[in-house]
């Protein structure tokens, strides 16, 4: 048995990838436009139910332009679930506007709309009515639909879906990313699918969209010389990374269907240990593409062993695994804003693991997993 690295995630090429890159150099269309850049825009809006969608360079670029279109400027105030990686909360700072935490719930993971209404009518009475919302599929898995739109429209504030680890999931036969005013996919090297980096932001309207690409392109007004009436970004995915996208497209259910496959290898893996919890979907409502998998190790009920156990086991045999998100609000960049909650993301990040989950991994691989953890939850 070979020792060769284990990677939690790691890009997958379907093998027409190339192929696309090959007719960008071909044509010579290598700037950040061109048929790969249509045609990938084309694929996802198909992929997601025929609504706008415009490729960017990262998801962060993409949150960073849903915020601005919801109208988030200096001195707002933006709710964002405290659980999640720091892109998220990033672009909100980009803007001069602040970041107002709000726990997660026990059965997603995700935004609390117990939490989130508490939050919202504090800041209303405080005189901070919040701007947007931006809620995150988490790990893949949906948030609770129709409980946090509910909140969200009583009070009449757009939620921003941060859909970047969610390409492929459903609620209720719905794809996420398409919720929210606006939705938010990453293409980073770890994801479902990649373009290498790039992202993409799903748009209320055509009209949105081409607003979004004008911002993403430096704001460039309608004339034959250089004018700028706005602030603009260079923001546009390339031409030859949308080649990437559109070989990455043609495998997208198939890479999904190995994700969740890996998650039922957990589930059996682990149905005989007491004390650890796979995460997997409430109920028929959700459907997951598991872009990464994760456990729950409780050291009560596992004769002491702990989640940082396991993680250095992993390490030792050259398996890569990881905490879970370090929450927002325990961040010392933002340890002055404000959280409502109460501990549930934090006992998430104390007692939970991400493991192995690409789409990539062979049988051989989950041999060695599967021996790591005989050997440290059977002492």
């Amino acid at each position: 048995m070979n020792n060769d690295k284990i990677w939690l995630s790691s890009p997958h090429m379907g093998g027409t990838e190339q192929e696309y890159v090959n007719l960008a150099f071909d044509t010579n269309w290598v700037a950040p436009l061109g048929p790969n850049v249509t045609g990938f825009e084309n694929d996802l809006s198909v992929y997601l139910g025929n609504v706008p969608v415009a490729v960017l360079s990262s998801g962060t670029a993409a949150l960073h332009l849903a915020l601005l279109q919801c109208g988030v400027s200096a001195g707002d105030e933006v709710i964002c679930q405290s659980f999640t990686f720091s892109a998220s909360a990033n672009p909100i700072t980009y803007l001069g506007a602040t970041p107002v935490f709000v726990d997660s719930e026990e059965t997603t993971w995700n935004i609390s709309p117990i939490f989130l209404e508490e939050a919202i009518v504090d800041r209303i009475a405080k005189g901070k009515k919040p701007k947007a919302i931006v809620a995150v599929h988490l790990y893949g898995m949906p948030y609770l639909v129709d409980e946090v739109h509910a909140v969200a429209d009583k009070y009449d504030i757009p939620i921003v879906e941060d859909s970047a680890e969610a390409l492929g999931s459903t609620y209720k036969g719905k794809n996420c990313g398409t919720f929210g005013r606006y939705g938010v996919l990453s293409f980073n090297g770890n994801k479902i699918i990649t373009t290498s980096g790039g992202g993409a932001l799903v748009c209320p309207s055509e009209e949105a969209k081409q607003h979004t690409i004008f911002l993403a392109t430096q704001a460039r007004d309608d004339a034959p010389y250089y004018q700028h009436s706005h602030i603009g970004y260079n923001y546009r995915l390339s031409n030859i990374s949308a080649g990437i996208g559109r070989g990455q497209m043609e495998v997208l259910d198939a890479h999904i269907n190995l994700r969740r496959d890996m998650n039922v290898f957990y589930q059996e893996l682990f149905k005989d240990f007491d004390g650890v919890t796979v995460f997997t979907e409430p109920n028929e409502d959700f459907h997951c593409n598991h872009w990464l998998s994760a456990i729950i190790v409780d050291p009560a009920k596992t004769n002491g062993v702990t989640r940082e156990d396991i993680r250095l086991a992993f390490a030792k045999a050259n398996i890569e695994s990881r905490p879970l998100w370090k929450p927002m609000h325990m961040q010392p960049v933002f340890e002055n804003c404000a959280f409502y909650g109460g501990k549930t993301a934090f006992r998430l990040f104390e007692n939970g693991l991400c493991l192995p989950s690409g789409s990539n991994l062979t049988s051989e691989d989950r041999q060695r997993i599967e021996k790591v953890i005989f050997e440290v939850l059977s002492l």
